[in-house]
């Protein structure tokens, strides 16, 4: 008697061994590009000459995940956890902006709804998930 999986299993396994190194290998790629738009960010500048398009589809891809944590919160618990964080992230890098260039006061407004938005969802995270 063989142990081995069926074949439809085997195929399922095997296509979500790849999804999962897919997405590991669109983190990584995501994770370059951020170290490039901070470390040398007149290289992808140079390159691209759309910084607002590209945040405009990061910020929809990110709008699309919250969407998914908050229909079933307790199984994107990731989600939450790397969306507030990241949020706290964002805050701080808009107040170091504004702080070197006194001209974009603005990026206080969004330092503030990102610090806002993090901390609502970490007064929340913990009750709600119990």
């Amino acid at each position: 008697m063989s142990t081995a999986a069926p074949p439809r299993h085997a195929r399922r396994m095997r296509a979500l061994d790849w999804l999962r190194a897919t997405l590991v290998f669109g983190a990584l790629y995501d994770f370059v590009y951020a170290a490039l738009m901070v470390l040398a960010p007149d290289l992808p500048e140079r390159l691209l000459h759309f910084y607002l398009g590209v945040m405009a589809v990061f910020l929809i891809m990110l709008g699309s995940l919250y969407l998914f944590a908050a229909r079933d919160p307790r199984r994107y618990v990731g989600v939450i956890v790397v969306a507030t964080l990241g949020r706290l992230a964002g805050a701080t890098v808009f107040v170091v902006a504004a702080l070197r260039n006194p001209d974009l006061w603005g990026l206080y407004v969004l330092a503030g709804g990102d610090l806002l938005i993090a901390l609502s969802h970490a007064l929340f995270f913990r009750p709600a998930l119990r």
